[in-house]
């Protein structure tokens, strides 16, 4: 059985676009593979964050990936920072990976342009080499992700590759693995750009925890250009299961009418996740539960694998 390793960062409100373009998928894989999800919140203080938020913004995407689908006892779901192998994996990484490579990453040059380059933190240059080690440290065989993170894995894969041929198979090779039809969910005002917790507008994205009246307000504003009904196409496609050529054919001319039902198939599409989530913000013990069993699941494989990594480099 293959095994999968993936996260999200605990650094925004969760949206529409983290569901159908990863969480859901997630759902999906849970019965053929072997699945480890992470919350990782080391990634999360590559940029400034607020510590009570960031606290509860971590126990939030806890909830989020259990009311989503993804059943604990099916899948292994921790907090990235309880297992501090991630970290000292990911200095060993950073010895065997060049400033070069990481120079052309296009996440770090997208984000450091929003407050200069010269202000950036060293863990936001250095995001995919701690990326690298949570795949590695697994042996992870396949990563999902979308279009904005493969460049991430093909690092990921590089450097193992090079370890691979210095120590002799020392990781597996992982591949990404991404869903074409939901890699890239766009903005409701801004079909050029990918959705995002933390655009400008509130019109950008539908929250997952956003009321009825909330999502009909913001999809009746969404842009319908050819891009922006391909978008909503694709939204509506994820929730109902129709084709996205079956659904521009059916409202051909009727943007209005699209509108109303696809408002009403994301309102149905969510209620099931929202009842959930309303009932796990009831039980915080069992949220810390599941967090402390998945990072005590995973603590022989991160441990041996350390220890292998350590003993060939020669720290061990």
């Amino acid at each position: 059985m293959k095994r999968i390793f993936s996260g999200i960062q605990p650094s925004g409100e969760m949206h529409i676009g983290n569901y159908l373009g990863a969480i859901k998928n997630w759902v999906d894989l849970q019965n053929d593979c072997e699945n480890i999800f992470c919350i990782v919140d080391l990634h999360a203080i590559t940029v400034p964050q607020e510590p009570k938020i960031l606290k509860r913004r971590i126990r939030e995407i806890a909830k989020i990936y259990i009311a989503c689908g993804i059943d604990p006892k099916k899948s292994t779901i921790f907090v990235q920072s309880d297992r501090p192998e991630h970290s000292e994996l990911g200095w060993i990484l950073n010895c065997f990976t060049y400033v070069g490579e990481l120079s052309r990453m296009i996440q770090f040059k997208d984000k450091s342009e929003k407050g200069g380059a010269d202000s950036s933190t060293v863990g936001l240059f250095d995001y995919p080499v701690l990326m690298a080690a949570d795949i590695l440290l697994y042996h992870t065989n396949l990563v999902p992700v979308g279009e904005d993170q493969k460049q991430h894995v093909e690092i990921a894969r590089d450097i193992a590759k090079r370890m691979n041929n210095k120590f002799k198979g020392l990781f597996t090779i992982p591949e990404p693995l991404m869903k074409k039809e939901t890699a890239r969910i766009m903005g409701l005002d801004n079909p050029q750009k990918k959705m995002s917790k933390s655009a400008a507008s509130e019109y950008n994205y539908i929250m997952l925890r956003d009321e009825p009246e909330i999502i009909e307000k913001k999809i009746k504003k969404a842009v319908t250009d050819e891009k922006g009904i391909d978008n909503l196409a694709v939204i509506h496609s994820s929730f109902s299961g129709k084709s996205t050529a079956d659904i521009k054919k059916e409202f051909a001319g009727r943007n209005a009418d699209f509108k109303k039902e696809l408002a009403g198939v994301i309102i149905e599409g969510l209620a099931p996740i929202q009842s959930k989530l309303r009932e796990l913000d009831k039980n915080p013990a069992y949220i810390e539960k599941v967090l402390k069993d998945g990072a005590e699941k995973v603590r022989p494989l991160a441990e041996k694998t350390i220890s292998e990594v350590k003993k060939k480099i020669g720290l061990g």
